[in-house]
Order: structure tokens, then sequence, then C-alpha cells
């Protein structure tokens, strides 16, 4: 499954991954297109076999501060939306801790790791500088190996606690930590907590206050003291960046580091992604860069390929959702450049060149589209020319072999006299999706 991981009408962004039995699960907020605002009242799951990770499932609402037609709510003090959920098994039983906007957060229960979840209780405790509305936002769970149940959250600063493991719920006494991940360099703990445990070693997944990045901290200890470790990835690169959640899993024996990337031209419809990574002897993780792969280890050009999966935004152009059914890249300007990571486009030496077709929405202006590999300024294979109306454009350009990322540089058409001031800004085209024949 190519990025975004989840069919591509799905807004499941801050996912905290979890593999339980022979399925990979994904726990995060649910945005909405074109909102004005993050998240939604009912948190989604969706899932996936181990070994089929093209085939995601969506098993519906599991958990609302809001009635809605089909559901009642879950928590009768709020209805305020419902922020980036962890879930964690123990004893056979999977629980979801929750984070609600202005008001206290929550723990429900479930037999499946699908859900629904069943409210247990508002979270107890006794912390004297615990305001309802901060201390608990965005939980990340560990269940350790000894049997102990570490809550993570915060927000403008970290704080962790121990759960009492026999009901789930309720802070033990004397366990409430504050500053776990410091806010001064080289740590600047922002947001987003998520703790793994790999081998001995605990990993501190957050965003940090400085870009759109997903940093790391490591320790000995679920308590720290961590030491900061580096950048995992940056939706921000050569994209429109905003913030960034998620977190680290280990799935058929390779690391993912699961994040979301913006659409719509905003920082509210945000969606899953997945990278992969590598964990190093030494623990570090090096830094990664934004995709169209996915789980995939390279994507074919000769199938019908959807303009929204391009890892590579630059010079203004945004995915943007007409309808459920259709999303195209818009704002498409005048030294636009659109980036795909990566291709296997064979071996076949046979021909000298292939054909490529885009399915465009033409906005009234003509524009050229110089396609290129490897890189935004690397070897140019071709051109197609835009013309004004909606429809299928195509080209012949010259054939490749092997694994290359595919870059297209959009240029105005000025052949008919036109000067470059009456381009500037001023959209050129849209693109829906574009294919390789030969």
């Amino acid at each position: 499954m190519a990025n975004p991981i989840l069919p591509l009408w799905e807004y499941i962004p801050d996912g905290e991954p979890r593999v339980f039995g022979e399925r990979v699960y994904i726990y995060g907020s649910h945005d909405k297109a074109n909102s004005e605002t993050f998240c939604d009242t009912k948190l989604k799951v969706w899932s996936a076999p181990l070994n089929n990770l093209n085939n995601w499932v969506c098993h519906g609402d599991v958990f609302h501060t809001r009635s809605d037609e089909d559901h009642k709510s879950d928590t009768e003090w709020t209805e305020n939306d419902l922020y980036a959920p962890d879930v964690i098994e123990k004893d056979g039983k999977y629980y979801l801790y929750a984070y609600i906007v202005n008001a206290k957060g929550c723990v429900a229960v479930s037999d499946r790791p699908e859900g629904p979840f069943r409210l247990i209780s508002q979270y107890k405790y006794n912390i004297e500088k615990h305001y309802d509305n901060g201390t608990f936002i965005d939980p990340g769970v560990l269940a350790d190996d000894d049997g102990r149940v570490y809550i993570y959250c915060g927000y403008l600063g970290s704080y962790m606690a121990e759960i009492n493991g026999n009901n789930m719920h309720e802070v033990i006494d004397g366990t409430y930590m504050e500053n776990i991940i410091p806010v001064e360099e080289p740590h600047n703990f922002f947001e987003a907590c998520s703790m793994r445990k790999v081998g001995d070693t605990y990993y501190m997944i957050y965003s940090p206050k400085i870009g759109s990045r997903l940093v790391y901290a490591t320790s000995k200890s679920p308590r720290g003291p961590f030491e900061y470790r580096g950048v995992i990835i940056d939706n921000g690169i050569d994209y429109p960046g905003g913030n960034d959640h998620g977190s680290i899993c280990f799935i058929n024996g390779q690391w993912y580091i699961f994040y979301h990337r913006m659409t719509n031209g905003s920082i509210m419809s945000r969606r899953a992604c997945a990278e992969r990574i590598e964990i190093k002897e030494d623990g570090s993780i090096p830094q990664v860069e934004m995709t169209s792969l996915g789980f995939e280890e390279s994507l074919s050009p000769y199938e019908i390929i959807p303009a929204e999966i391009a890892c590579v935004l630059k010079g203004g152009p945004v995915v943007t959702e007409k309808n459920v059914f259709r999303r195209v890249l818009t704002n498409i300007t005048d030294g636009s450049i659109i980036g795909y990571k990566y291709f296997d486009f064979g071996d076949d030496y046979s021909s000298k060149t292939m054909g490529i077709l885009f399915d465009v929405i033409g906005r009234g202006c003509k524009a050229k589209i110089h396609i290129h590999i490897d890189c935004e300024d690397g070897e140019e294979i071709g051109c197609v020319n835009i013309g004004t109306d909606d429809g299928t454009v195509s080209s012949r350009i010259k054939c490749v072999t092997g694994r290359h990322a595919l870059f297209l540089r959009v240029q105005a058409d000025y052949s008919e006299g036109w000067t470059y001031g009456m381009f500037k800004d001023r959209q050129l085209f849209e693109l829906a999706s574009f294919v390789i024949n030969k």
C-alpha cells in the first residue's frame, strides 16, 4: 500500500500502530476533509493482516464523546473532541486511553483490539499540580515486561505516571513526574508522546517545538532520564508541513515509522503514512525521507498513479478533496515541482520510448510538464503539453529501466507571447492521475 497507507478518503492522523495477534492496528484521531478544526468526537480503528498490508479494513466508530444516529455517547460529562488516543493489551484485554479537549480524559476497555470500547472510568489521581484539560493530553501508554503500566503525555511540557495495573485508570500516588523530556535544547519537547520498548531500551517518540518533525530520545529506564538521539522524519521537507504525531512499529521483520501528512491546503486534514526505518546496533535511527511508498519497496508506474500520493510538493501544489471519490493536486502554478519516490520501471531494454498519460482538469491556460528522473534537476526524459480543457494528455518519453524517483516540473507555455507576469501565481491546471505505458 502506497502513502497514504489507508484508503485515500480516510483521514487518520496521530497514529499509534500496534501489532496484536496476526494484524496491525492503527489507533488515531479522526479528521474531516476541509475542516477548520482538528479531530472529531469519535475514534475509528483500521487494521490489516500482517501477511497483506494492502488489505486495510475499517472497524467503524469505536468510541464517542457525542451521540449520533448510530451510537450513544460514551462520555456523559462532555461532548468535546477526542484527540490522539492509544491502546495497549494487558491480561487479554485491550485498553483505550483517550484525551478529550478541555475535559477530563478516560480509559475504556474491549475484549477485542478493534473495539468497540466500553468506558471504565475517568482517570483517578491525587496530583497537586494537575489540571484536567492538559496533563493527560495525547497519552502514550506502555505495558512493560514486568506488568507495570506507564502513561506519558503533555503539551508544552512532558509528564508521566504509573497506572495501577489492577484497574488501569488510577494513577499510583507518588509516581507522577514532570519534564521527563526537557523543553530546552536539544530535546525541545512540544507534544505527542509515544513510548516503545525495543530490547532493553525505552524509546520516546515525540514532536519537538521546532519544525514539523518526529524525533526520539532513549533511556534504560521507563522513568528516564532520556538522551536526545535525533530526527526520525520531517513531514515538511519539500512538502506543505504541519504538526506530526506517530510512532514506530515492527512488522514482518521490518521497522516502520508511522506519521501523517497535510492535505486540503490546511493543517487540519491529515492522512496516515508510513516509512521503513532502521534501528542500528547502537540503538540509533537514521533520519528517513518522505516517500510515496508506504509499505512497498517500490511502486509500479504501469498502474494508474493517483496524483495525490506525491511526496514532493513545491511551489504551491496541494492535495484537495473535491468529493469522497475524487482528490486532485490543485494550485499548480508556473515553477511547481511534484515528485514521487520511487518507481520500478523494470529491465525491458527492447524499447527506446514509452508513453505517459496525464488526467488533467483544465484551467484555461496552456502549460508544459517536464519529466525528470532521480531528482528535480535530474535527467529530463520528456515533456508533455497541457491544453486548456479537461481530459487526457499524452506523449512519448525516453524509456528508462530500474528504480527511479519521478519529478514533474511545471512551466507556463509562453509560446503565444505570454509573459511571466501574466502567469505569476496563476493556477495552470489540476492533476488527477497519470500512468506509464509501453
